[in-house]
């Protein structure tokens, strides 16, 4: 068992510390409205402080997820940050979905500790039961050293590359569900209109060559225009962002999520910031 700290308790990091203080891990947490971090002291035990850097002090592992590339250098090299505090030898494991380029900006930061780019995918539900898949970039010394503590709440774990291999790896992720949940949204929105049972349809094909974790998770609640499940339209524009952006850097093309990019913009303007990325099939039915 180690000493560590958790940075930011969202959606996603108050659950994931959560798994590390019940796995028996002393965990010191850091957010940025401090009630919230007190709060969770008061359910999971630890300490609640009121800078990242005292979060940091004296830890093996500092454990981060926060919103973006801003948010992240906020409270790692930013005065008060934890990279003031990080201790010889200790490891800063950044499970914020970000660019590849804030990864190896922080890890050229981190002089005397280790760093891997650590993003998730699984969501929230992942994230409270414990089994997120974690796409990680870095040394292979220092990822080995940070995987028992991962363990704590993921499914799985697997060092990509070098750092930034997790981010980039992330971003294909973020591509792949776009395209997904696009086809979906038309396949659900085609079966409402042509009048068949859609839970039917999707028991039905969900069990061939079109069956995915969207369509098992998303597509009757489509049907039912329920989109209150989770990860939001705001937060995946932030990622398709970033996956644009680098896709201009290395000359990949992404036509098409370039295109289901304005779809969440459009989205977006029809007051769904904040439902959930299968959201898509309401521009198909306004």
């Amino acid at each position: 068992m180690a000493k560590t700290a958790f940075i930011g308790l969202g959606v996603m990091g108050y659950p994931m510390a959560g798994h590390m203080a019940k796995a028996g891990h002393e965990v010191t947490v850091y957010n940025r409205t401090f009630s919230k971090a007190e709060a969770w002291a008061a359910e999971h035990g630890g300490s609640a402080v009121k800078m990242p850097a005292e979060a940091a002090a004296g830890a093996e592992f500092v454990m981060c997820c926060v919103g973006n590339d801003d948010d992240l250098r906020s409270v790692t090299t930013a005065a008060g940050g934890a990279f003031e505090r990080m201790a010889d030898g200790a490891v800063f494991v950044d499970h914020t979905t970000a660019s590849a380029d804030v990864a190896r900006e922080l890890a050229a930061a981190a002089s005397n500790f280790g760093f891997v780019d650590a993003p998730v995918s699984g969501g929230q539900a992942g994230a409270e039961n414990g089994v997120l898949t974690v796409m990680c970039g870095g040394d292979q010394a220092t990822y080995d050293k940070a995987a028992p503590v991962m363990d704590a709440y993921s499914r799985s774990h697997r060092l990509m590359g070098e750092v930034g291999a997790g981010q980039l790896t992330k971003m294909v992720n973020q591509i792949c569900i776009a395209g997904l949940l696009q086809g979906l949204s038309e396949g659900v929105n085609f079966a409402k209109n042509a009048g068949l049972n859609v839970p039917d349809v999707i028991d039905v094909i969900s069990k061939g060559a079109a069956g995915s974790w969207q369509m098992e998770n998303r597509a009757v609640t489509m049907g039912e225009d329920k989109f209150d499940f989770g990860f939001a339209v705001d937060w995946m524009r932030k990622d398709l962002g970033i996956c644009l952006e680098e896709a201009n850097n290395n000359k990949a093309r992404l036509p098409m999520t370039a295109m289901i990019d304005q779809f969440y913009a459009e989205v977006q303007d029809m007051g769904g910031g904040r439902w959930d990325t299968s959201s898509l099939m309401k521009r198909l039915t306004r």
